[in-house]
């Protein structure tokens, strides 16, 4: 019989069950006291879900695909960072392989993302060369992944010269059909998106999700809300924004002005998405120029933007993980949780800290 151990609460199941303990034995949580449980390990603190970032990129560097050693330490840096459970938002790797491991967070792939040629960073993202071939790709991409689809909406339009800026990549009636592709295959659709003329047309063809939203204005937020699309804010990727545009403003001066005002409103829109009632996701961006483990970081972003810090832990635990369909703490559900010395909804640094991190059962 494999190590038993005892965890004393509080266990925060979700927004309203808090439980005093839990056990675990053979990779499951146990409500009720096991076999065993007089010799369990004991380990005290506040246990939550395993955490959820839902905009990662398992195999994926700043020049595209990584090694399978380098994939391993990206993921390795997730889990020791309390993330259990990662939405890959495309990856140029097949990494169906991370799946296998135990020792590697649960995985929800995306499979590639899909882009046109020069269109957006180079070696990231299966490239059309025909913008009718979309929704074929989408169903393929539906087939190959785990119930999603990323698509790339909008990037600068460099064949505009000194006037470039942010442009959408895909007709309005293409990306209808393309959602609905998806849909047929069984699989949600979210979208890269920065621009604002990229949004209306997302939305209206029926889109699931979003990431970034950056160019998101009143109506459009108000229209996500009432649809229910979700946004994945990445507030650690919008900081570079400042950066980017430096590095375009010799050539793209349009498109750095844009990028700036983004950059310096990237607080007020994300406290605009919450109190409009857009549902919030948690993601880091890790894996092209944002360091994996960095969940953390990112979920005190969002609350430094004024979400309220109980908000963000739930949507970066119980609810990120009802979103992806994945299981919570519950009776007989696989044992992946996180505990803390304090409690992490009213101080949200405490993230940064996890004192004991179990995936499937496993004391890491």
């Amino acid at each position: 019989m494999s190590q038993v151990l005892h965890l004393t609460g509080p266990v925060i199941a979700d927004g309203s069950e808090v439980l005093d303990e839990v056990w675990v034995l053979d990779g499951r949580l146990s409500t009720t006291p096991p076999a065993g449980a007089d010799a369990a390990r004991r380990i005290d603190g506040w246990v939550l879900p395993g955490l959820v970032d839902v905009h990662c990129h398992i195999g994926l560097g700043p020049d595209g695909a990584v090694t399978e050693r380098e994939a391993l330490e990206q993921g390795a840096a997730d889990r020791d960072a309390g993330t259990l459970l990662v939405r890959d938002a495309g990856s140029p790797m097949d990494n169906r392989w991370v799946k296998d491991r135990a020792d590697m967070p649960r995985l929800v792939r995306c499979a590639r993302h899909l882009a046109r040629p020069k269109r957006y960073l180079r070696h990231f993202a299966r490239e059309l060369d025909d913008v009718g071939d979309l929704p074929e790709a989408v169903a393929e991409e539906a087939r190959a992944g785990d119930g999603w689809v990323k698509l790339v909406a909008d990037w600068i339009d460099r064949s505009a010269g000194a006037e470039a800026d942010l442009a959408p990549l895909w007709p309005e009636e293409v990306l209808r059909e393309a959602v609905a592709a998806a849909h047929e295959n069984g699989a949600r659709v979210t979208a890269h998106t920065f621009s604002h003329e990229a949004v209306g047309p997302l939305l209206e063809a029926g889109i699931d999700a979003l990431e970034h939203g950056t160019g998101m204005d009143g109506d459009q937020i108000v229209e996500a809300a009432r649809r229910g699309v979700a946004v994945t804010p990445t507030l650690l990727q919008v900081a570079k924004f400042e950066q980017f545009a430096a590095q375009a403003e010799p050539k793209y001066p349009v498109y750095a002005a844009h990028m700036r005002r983004m950059h310096a409103r990237r607080h007020e829109h994300v406290a605009h998405l919450y109190e409009a009632g857009v549902p919030l996701l948690m993601g880091s961006d890790a894996g092209g120029y944002i360091e994996h483990g960095s969940l953390p970081a990112e979920l005190a972003e969002v609350a430094r933007a004024g979400v309220p810090t109980a908000a963000v832990v739930a949507a970066a635990s119980w609810e990120g993980r009802a979103y992806l369909r994945a299981d919570g703490i519950a009776d007989g559900a696989s044992a992946d949780v996180v505990v803390y010395e304090a409690d992490p909804r009213r101080d949200i640094t405490v993230l940064e800290r996890p004192s004991a991190v179990i995936l499937r059962g496993r004391l890491i």
